[in-house]
């Protein structure tokens, strides 16, 4: 069994479903502490015409401390799913594959989620199923385990009973291999190039959301995204 993880950001980049395309099972770090400063679980990139287009989802901090992911709430007071939607129906108006989804991201951000989690772990679940990914993800919180570093990888391991833990070369330097090791877990590094494809407006820009790729590649994504290596 091999097993990734990763935060349950938001709109996740090609590389988050690369780590699936290596893994069995992908497990969602949602019992974590939420990143105090700038992260991707409340942001993330596409593209206009002016170059970046960043889409961000308001949230509450102020006064709150540290807190882990799964009880960061959404900020629900501003209009911030109906400027999302129409940047989407705005700047890829020509996207070959924006009819194919815009009404499922409509369906989802409809829903009127209360905790960023929920959403960002809905949107992983579409574009997941979208990408036609085999493999599976699962929530930390539904494995029951915790920690920190190194210790918390280890212990989703154990409990899915995975000999191998595969990640991406930049989170070596974070990691502990000797207690892989001592554990009887085999530490992966698998390299990624990011894909290039087919981008609206200009210049290609890397590591976009992997909606980016799905609204202007479509079935021809997952290959995409497989040949990152």
């Amino acid at each position: 069994m091999i097993i990734t993880t990763h935060q349950p950001i938001f709109l996740p980049w090609p590389g988050f479903f690369y780590k699936g395309l290596r893994a069995d099972t992908l497990v969602l770090l949602d019992q974590v502490q939420f990143p105090l400063g700038r992260s991707w679980m409340t942001r993330n990139r596409l593209k206009s015409d002016q170059g970046e287009l960043w889409l961000r989802v308001p949230v509450r901090k102020k006064g709150r401390g540290k807190q882990n992911i799964q009880d960061i709430e959404i900020h629900n007071e501003t209009h911030w799913r109906q400027k999302h939607l129409q940047s989407l129906r705005q700047h890829y108006a020509h996207a070959p594959y924006l009819d194919d989804h815009l009404p499922h991201l409509e369906a989802i951000y409809a829903y009127h989620h209360c905790r960023l989690a929920d959403l960002n772990v809905d949107l992983i679940q579409y574009l997941w199923n979208t990408l036609g990914l085999k493999s599976t993800w699962v929530l930390q919180s539904e494995l029951g385990v915790s920690g920190q570093g190194t210790e918390l990888l280890v212990s989703v391991c154990r409990a899915l009973n995975a000999d191998t833990f595969v990640t991406l070369p930049p989170a070596e330097k974070y990691l502990d291999r000797e207690k892989f090791s001592t554990c009887g877990i085999n530490l992966v590094f698998t390299p990624l190039r990011p894909p290039v494809y087919p981008q609206l407006w200009g210049d290609f820009r890397y590591n976009l959301s992997a909606l980016d790729l799905l609204l202007n590649c479509g079935p021809k994504s997952l290959d995409i995204i497989a040949s990152a290596q």
